[in-house]
């Protein structure tokens, strides 16, 4: 697939390691995506060895991508990290190289689901921010339910958890958030302080949202060891594997 210029237009800090950057493709053509897939960024080590790193596009997106609209994506600091020196690096007006997008993990058109399980670690969350227009049609038009159950170890590294709650307050009926802390709970009173916030591991509490192999359709996407834990969890439960849909995250330096 062809390479493109994205530029830099604007980034911000979602939690201590993480920052969130929105970008324009920077040749005149658009960058059309279905919600779910990602980017690729390309560059080279000090040595000169060309390599690239996957994002995936957090922009919440409910139409065709015209020429000069913005694209967004979450991108992990990692210590010593080469992508991480390359972003920290941009100034608002540079350009990275990259192509896309790819893959599948989407919500298809097809799907006969009363719900949708949706489970992520850190930046795994990115793609279901971008899916949130699909999901308030299809609870439109076919009341679907859905559930994300979204692991960080502290209330600081919750990614887009303000915009996913005012979600879940459109639709209480519909969409339950529920935040999964392993290292440390919000302050009581606080804007991350609700009955649907868990202490531990998103798999520790896979069993209470009661997986059900008949009308469930579950997403995974984050951490490959929370991935792996869930999936065989949800296999074992009888969910069909072609209804359990995965993407791992891979840290990288």
């Amino acid at each position: 697939m062809p390479h493109f210029p994205l530029k830099l237009v604007s980034r911000r800090m979602l939690a201590p390691a993480v920052g969130h950057y929105t970008l324009v493709r920077d040749d005149g053509q658009p960058l059309d995506f279905i919600p779910g897939q990602f980017i690729q960024v390309h560059f080279t080590y000090a040595d000169g060895t060309a390599t690239k790193r996957s994002y995936s596009l957090a922009t919440i997106h409910d139409h065709a991508m015209g020429p000069g609209e913005a694209v967004e994506i979450a991108v992990s600091y990692v210590p010593g990290g080469a992508a991480t020196a390359l972003f920290e690096g941009l100034d608002v007006g540079d350009t990275v190289d990259a192509s896309g997008p790819f893959g599948r993990f989407c919500l298809l058109p097809g799907d006969d689901n009363a719900r949708y399980l949706l489970i992520a670690t850190g930046t795994g969350v990115t793609p279901y921010r971008a899916m949130l227009p699909q999901l308030d049609a299809a609870i439109r038009e076919r009341g679907i339910k859905v559930v994300l159950l979204f692991g960080a170890r502290t209330p600081d590294e919750l990614l887009y958890g303000d915009e996913f709650r005012a979600f879940a307050d459109r639709h209480p009926s519909n969409f339950r958030f529920m935040p999964c802390f392993s290292r440390e709970l919000p302050a009581a009173g606080s804007a991350h302080a609700h009955a649907d916030v868990r202490h531990g591991y998103v798999q520790q509490h896979l069993a209470e949202i009661e997986p059900d192999a008949g009308a469930d359709i579950a997403y995974l996407c984050g951490n490959p060891d929370m991935v792996d834990a869930c999936f065989e969890a949800l296999k074992d439960g009888g969910l069909e594997i072609k209804r359990i849909r995965r993407e791992k995250y891979v840290s990288s330096k």
